[in-house]
């Protein structure tokens, strides 16, 4: 990317650093191998979060759309945080290309698990 560009992810997605070197999750969750080799769930590092849910403004649905007095969009934030390792459903992940890393864009709903370094000190 060029620099000042930054990546802005719409509504409820997650962008994701693939993980395809591991057998195991940092938290020491196995994913089996039948599973993995058809694909069907995969596991990576959460670089980049959506801002959530958009919510509907109360002003909204009094006022008409052109007018002026608008207020800001609200949403409901995403569980998701950069960081997590996240193990999610592969088949509705978007594989994209930045800068010859391959990342993927998946929609939050599809995140089965997420597991945060400071999970084990609970």
């Amino acid at each position: 990317m060029k620099e000042g560009q930054e990546i802005i992810l719409v509504g409820d997605r997650v962008l994701i650093e693939p993980d395809t070197e591991r057998n195991k999750t940092p938290a020491g969750l196995y994913l089996p191998p039948g599973v993995k080799e058809k694909e069907k769930v995969q596991g990576g590092y959460v670089i980049k979060t959506g801002p959530g849910f958009p919510l509907p403004n109360s002003a909204d649905l009094d006022n008409e759309p052109w007018t002026q007095d608008r207020e800001e969009p609200q949403y409901l934030p995403l569980q998701a945080q950069e960081g997590d390792y996240a193990i999610f459903m592969r088949k509705s992940a978007i594989e994209i290309e930045l800068e010859g890393k391959k990342y993927l864009i998946v929609p939050h709903s599809y995140i089965l698990v997420l597991i945060r370094e400071n999970f084990l000190e609970n």
